[in-house]
């Protein structure tokens, strides 16, 4: 099927307006490394949800009750829109298929709206979005990849899937391969997808309401991890409690962040689990990362025309620890509604966002235009480091994920009720960029492996070995050779659903022919290490990864 993208005459002219004008642009800080490319200047919507498939495609969507996009509907397909209070009968697509190949995008039809909502990817590769708003608050959505070059798959809906209506709500993939559904607005409480006999209610989490700030919230969108002891780590507000969902109960209390400020949604931080190791020793630690977000009082405060600056500190934490404390560092940048992206190497890219105000309609202030690359390894005050700016303000409502090239993708930013291109400090962006980490210039070329065996799509078993061959065209240092397994997740406002990355256990590096090599990796022994899913795979050579292939656990 041929991409369409139709382009309405008044958006033509709009978008030639909106290249004369200056972009905004942050020059108080210098340029690093890094390489960013516009991909596509117009991909029909404003990306406000993101999600790589096992296909390298990746589907994106915004809402469907704020008018016409600029993509329409195959086919000349239409739906009844009731939501929208000024266009009824909606021809046009609010959802994208995007194929990272091909650098083009099809068109999806969702029915009902999927605003602000939360999803992941099964054991299967289906994605698995749930929730959003109005009509669409207690409906389950699916989409299986296409296989090969077929290009007819869609979003299938299954209404009343929810018990609860979940908006601004998290989901987890635990180790039967189940979803776990957490909180949202005036949802105190979790619930399990797909549904068994044992499952099928809601469980309250008073966690959820102790952490609700009155008039701000500040607990939507919470951070939820998976502990290598198969319990969830649930970071809300500023506080964290670790849970055993099987039982009920609070294993753990964490103490309070230092200082006290809002890290989540609408003073919307960022957090990631960080690379787990040692996957064969008798105790692995994992550790949590949050970063950014703004201070108490500040949503309110924007709303009155008062945008406070965001946070520039970053809270870590051993969460696996008897006694665990955090640890605070100061970020280049303060930041808020940024993204944190898990590499390849297992640094972290920290993009998006802005200086000052909060999430929310035209309450963000100061695009933050460069991002940091986070280096956990690195000794204390030595692990940021400033990448080059792109010259595209990514506000409220923008999205990222990680490619199996080892790009990151980059799409959104629409702070408004509406698309609204003019008129406005931040127009609504249609336009989808890549940033490629230093990792991928071409002075690497020489040093970066390449995976020959096994091929893409492998299946594998829990505690298995494979032979993993790659050629690394110059000199090797066989000391600062490693294997990653990357979880692909689910990005939308500020936070990446189901990111984990995996170190694997490997032998010796050995030599099997010319610039050729081969390392045997033992993959995880436990699915409350790595939940049942498709994974990237890759060969890291002294921090420069090679490109992934799939692989299924």
């Amino acid at each position: 099927m041929t991409t369409r993208i139709k382009v309405f005459p008044f958006l033509i002219l709009i978008g030639q307006l909106l290249l004369l004008l200056p972009h905004h642009r942050n020059l108080a800080y210098a340029a690093g490394g890094g390489r960013w490319d516009l991909l596509m200047s117009n991909i029909g919507i404003s990306s406000m949800h993101m999600q790589l498939l096992n296909n390298d495609r990746v589907v994106m969507y915004d809402r469907t009750d704020f008018g016409a996009s600029n993509i329409s509907l195959p086919n000349g397909k239409c739906r009844n829109n009731t939501n929208d209070l000024t266009l009824k009968v909606d021809c046009t697509a609010h959802s994208v298929e995007y194929d990272v190949s091909t650098n083009s995008v099809r068109p999806l039809m969702v029915q009902t709206d999927v605003w602000c909502s939360s999803g992941s990817a099964t054991s299967d590769g289906t994605l698995v979005q749930t929730g959003g708003f109005n009509d669409g608050e207690n409906v389950v959505r699916v989409l299986k990849p296409c296989n090969g070059n077929k290009s007819t798959c869609d979003w299938k809906e299954i209404e009343d899937a929810l018990i609860q209506s979940r908006w601004y709500a998290t989901n987890h993939v635990l180790p039967n391969g189940r979803q776990i559904i957490v909180g949202g607005r005036e949802a105190f409480n979790y619930e399990f997808y797909p549904k068994t006999l044992l499952t099928n209610n809601i469980f309250n989490l008073t966690f959820l309401q102790q952490t609700n700030d009155l008039r701000e919230e500040n607990n939507l969108y919470p951070f939820v991890f998976l502990n290598v002891d198969g319990n969830l780590f649930i970071f809300a507000n500023n506080r964290a409690i670790l849970f055993d969902y099987t039982r009920d109960i609070i294993v753990k209390t964490y103490p309070q962040i230092p200082g006290g400020d809002p890290r989540n949604y609408p003073s919307t931080g960022s957090a990631v689990l960080l690379p787990l190791k040692n996957l064969e020793a008798q105790i692995i630690q994992a550790e949590v990362l949050v970063c950014g977000g703004t201070k108490n009082g500040s949503f309110l405060r924007a709303q009155r025309g008062n945008f406070l600056g965001a946070l520039n500190t970053c809270g870590r934490i051993t969460i696996t620890d008897p006694n665990p404390q955090w640890i605070m560092e100061t970020m280049p940048l303060a930041r808020i509604m940024g993204d944190m992206v898990i590499l390849p190497n297992g640094n972290v890219l920290i993009i998006n966002g802005a200086a000052a105000g909060t999430a929310g309609w035209e309450l963000g202030r100061s695009p933050v235009l460069s991002p940091v690359i986070y280096r956990p390894d690195n000794p204390v005050n030595s692990r940021f480091d400033v990448q080059n700016s792109s010259t595209i303000p990514r506000m409220y409502h923008s999205t990222t994920v990680l490619l199996r090239d080892g790009r990151v993708l980059v799409s959104g930013s629409n702070p408004h009720g509406l698309y609204n291109f003019t008129g406005v400090l931040y127009p609504t962006e249609l336009s989808l960029e890549a940033f490629s980490p230093s990792y991928l210039d071409s002075e690497s070329i020489n040093l970066r492996p390449r995976v020959v065996s096994p091929a893409s799509r492998r299946k594998v078993k829990y505690g298995g070995q494979v032979n993993i061959r790659f050629i690394i065209p110059g000199p090797i240092n066989r000391n600062l050779v490693k294997v990653t397994m990357v979880a692909p997740g689910f990005n939308t406002h500020s936070f990446t659903m189901n990111q984990r990355i995996l170190v694997l256990s490997s032998g010796n590096v050995t030599q099997v022919g010319t610039s050729t090599y081969k390392i045997n990796s033992i993959f995880p022994n436990s699915s409350k290490l790595a939940p049942p899913g498709y994974y990237m795979l890759f060969v890291v050579h002294q921090d420069i990864p090679s490109e992934g292939i799939w692989i299924r656990i």
